[in-house]
């Protein structure tokens, strides 16, 4: 099995991701990062809106932050579709899970979640924000050169391929199998 889609496989995958639903995805899973390049995978995560996921590195070590130098909300907790994650993460052995907070089978599209859309994800509330997910250095060395450029080709962006960055609006818990529902 190739280790790297490349850009005929994710052309063929793309009217699979495009019939994600639109609605009421269960959380399939769920990725907690203390620190670079690690992660476990617990059953349930707080999501805070004082510290994103308590005990993860966004509270030390955002890639964004605001201008007096604090960590920026608006990537507290990133959501991947698992439709990508499935048509870019083929070497599960020795490629690293793409790291996302919450991976659930779920149209992450702008047309279907516009920034500021309020989604329920177990007891807390999250907001879409407008800070772009287009892949960062990691996606490119993880899943090939084909993958980065997937999410960022002309007509993509929109798409939001890569996932949503949300911020963390209400305080509570979510677990595996809790539905990601639109609010609203």
């Amino acid at each position: 099995m190739p280790s790297q889609a490349t850009p005929a496989d994710l052309a063929r995958a793309l009217p699979h991701v495009l019939a994600a639903p639109r609605d009421n995805a269960p959380v399939e899973w769920l990725c907690f990062r203390p620190g670079f390049n690690q992660r476990t995978f617990p059953d349930r995560l707080a999501l805070t809106r004082d510290r994103g996921i308590p005990g993860e590195r966004w509270t030390v070590a955002p890639w964004l932050r605001l201008a007096d130098g604090a960590p920026d909300p608006r990537i507290q907790v990133s959501i991947l579709p698992r439709r990508v994650m499935d048509a870019v993460w083929l070497d599960r052995e020795n490629t690293p899970h793409p790291g996302d907070t919450i991976v659930c089978d779920l149209d992450t599209s702008h047309a279907n979640l516009p920034v500021g859309t309020l989604l329920q994800a177990g007891t807390a509330v999250l907001r879409v924000s407008d800070v772009f997910n287009d892949g960062c250095v990691k996606w490119k060395v993880r899943y090939g050169q084909p993958a980065k450029d997937w999410i960022t080709a002309p007509g993509h962006p929109d798409l939001r391929l890569r996932g949503i960055l949300c911020s963390v609006e209400q305080d509570g818990e979510v677990a595996l199998g809790d539905p990601i529902r639109k609010l609203g």
